[in-house]
């Protein structure tokens, strides 16, 4: 990814006549709030700065703790070192004459954008509270770049090397929080700057649990074990789930996973460009409807993945979005059986023009350990 370019679609998006007419004005800016969003457009983490974009230049403004490192490392906007943050803003809107002040409303609070308001009319500077800005970056970060993906594709190789690691201490007697230290441990060890979420590793009657929370409680002989697992490098996060048997593995799970496996690869031959997301959810839940268990499947077959670990676009049954190239999406289905167990394999990988190239390399056929 190169955040020069990314800067520059933003401000030549604000430049649209159509964003004009929406606002009812042409002199627009854009105070980006969120870390992960000004991450994108200034390759910059900080948990401070703000980014300023009006449509000809951006500042990044940061407190003296990031000052020297954001002077060092920001190449596409000028960094202003604040002493008085309301100041600086009021200074930048004045030069450039911002009539209109767009923010990011999923991430700016009731309380942070009351405070906004008596600095921006001080100088005659309207706050815009709707979600053009929202839309404008989501929109941007729903394709990857060439760059982004090869760090997702780095994170996913981390996970697998990790997870076939741990592969080799999955036995009866080990803890689900245990297998969940020493993954995290492995992830790191291999070059991940963190795990993309809580790592689930659930075992027994938990796995029934799609978000279970991994505990005390130890593998036993005969269990599933579900790992729902990911790794960050250099911001961008993996996401994958396999599920796994100890020591045997009875008829009746054994036919649940492959159940699960078939939906699974029957939505992904769904995947191309020019395909509705809720098309994609449609092939998998119409399997396993098929097979009886259309109850025992609840949550969405998948999402996009990148600077976040769950971004646009959704792959539900009410979602709106056509894929594109350049898309990544999991593909997830599962079913669960309260107070028994549960199944779900996921897999994440770029939508293309014919298909879908996936990320995850580790054979799904059911796994006896």
């Amino acid at each position: 990814m190169s955040s020069t370019t990314e800067l520059e679609k933003l401000r030549k998006f604000m430049k649209m006549k159509k964003l004009s007419v929406q606002l009812y004005g042409d002199n627009v800016g854009a105070l980006v709030t969120s870390e992960t969003n000004i991450r994108y457009l200034t390759d910059f983490a900080n948990s401070e700065g703000t980014l300023f974009v009006t449509k000809n230049k951006s500042y990044l403004l940061v407190d003296f703790r990031y000052g020297e490192a954001a002077q060092k490392n920001v190449t596409n906007c000028e960094v202003v070192v604040y002493d008085n943050y309301a100041e600086s803003l009021k200074e930048i809107v004045k030069k450039h004459g911002i009539e209109q002040l767009m923010i990011e409303i999923s991430d700016v609070t009731i309380k942070r954008a009351e405070s906004l308001r008596p600095i921006l009319n001080d100088v005659d500077c309207k706050l815009v509270s709707n979600n053009i800005l929202d839309k404008l970056i989501s929109n941007m970060r729903i394709i990857k770049s060439s760059d982004e993906i090869a760090k997702i594709e780095k994170a996913q190789q981390i996970t697998e090397e990790a997870f076939l690691e741990l592969l080799n201490i999955v036995k009866p007697g080990v803890t689900e929080a245990e297998l969940a230290l020493e993954l995290e441990f492995l992830m790191r060890k291999k070059g991940a700057e963190g795990v993309s979420f809580d790592l689930i590793t659930i075992t027994g009657k938990k796995t029934s649990m799609p978000h279970g929370v991994p505990g005390n409680e130890a593998v036993q002989r005969g269990d599933f074990v579900t790992f729902d697992i990911g790794a960050i490098y250099d911001g961008y996060h993996s996401d994958m789930t396999r599920t796994i048997a100890v020591g045997e593995v009875s008829d009746f799970q054994r036919e649940i996973y492959n159940i699960v496996l078939e939906a699974q690869l029957t939505a992904i031959s769904k995947v191309k460009a020019g395909v509705k997301a809720s098309d994609v959810d449609k092939a998998a839940r119409d399997v396993i409807k098929s097979k009886g268990y259309g109850d025992y499947f609840k949550h969405s077959t998948g999402h996009g993945v990148g600077l976040d670990i769950h971004e646009q676009p959704f792959v539900s049954p009410k979602s709106e979005a056509i894929l594109s190239p350049g898309m990544i999406i999991t593909v997830e289905p599962g079913i669960y059986l309260p107070d028994r167990f549960g199944v779900r394999i996921e897999d994440m990988g770029a939508v293309t023009k014919d298909g879908y190239r996936n990320f995850a390399t580790l054979s799904k056929e059911l796994i006896v350990v």
